[in-house]
């Protein structure tokens, strides 16, 4: 996995956003982060810098400080819930996904809530202990598009 800058943040590559609003995750951070089939997830906003959204396994959210939004919003840990389902707390934007074939598909309006759109490069991450990160935008975003190297996912 590349570090862009010494001491810097390690990247998986880019994933290109699809028409219909499904991401790919790579291979890699499914396995780092616990990321598994059709298994829930939560997007959860990136910072103001970087924009965009993390991963984040629904078990891993519940376990964390963050899991209060499954304590106010007990419904979103549902089993049935559909992807794209979205929820404010603590104005937070909350959106829950399956991975399906190494994707997820909350939708293009979804995702255009995190500042993505169909056809956009996500810079993927290596976020927090708790899930992968996709960056639309920033200083970390402007150093990767320098590097060709980097591996592309696009959307199946």
């Amino acid at each position: 996995m590349p570090q862009l800058a010494k001491g810097g943040k390690h990247v998986f590559g880019w994933s290109i956003v699809g028409p219909a609003g499904e991401v790919t995750v790579p291979p890699a951070a499914l396995a780092e982060y616990g990321l598994t089939e059709g298994r829930p997830a939560m997007l959860i906003p990136g910072s103001s810098t970087s924009g965009g959204f993390s991963i984040v396994p629904l078990e891993s959210l519940a376990d964390s400080p963050l899991g209060e939004v499954l304590r106010a919003r007990p419904e979103l840990a549902a089993p049935d819930l559909a992807d794209g389902t979205e929820a404010v707390h603590r104005g937070r934007l909350h959106c829950r996904v399956t991975l399906r074939d190494g994707c997820i598909a909350p939708g293009a309006v979804a995702l255009a809530r995190y500042g993505a759109t169909p056809g956009d490069r996500l810079l993927v991450v290596r976020g927090s202990g708790l899930g992968v990160g996709f960056a639309v935008r920033g200083p970390l975003v402007t150093e990767a598009e320098r590097h060709l190297e980097l591996e592309v996912f696009a959307a199946r």
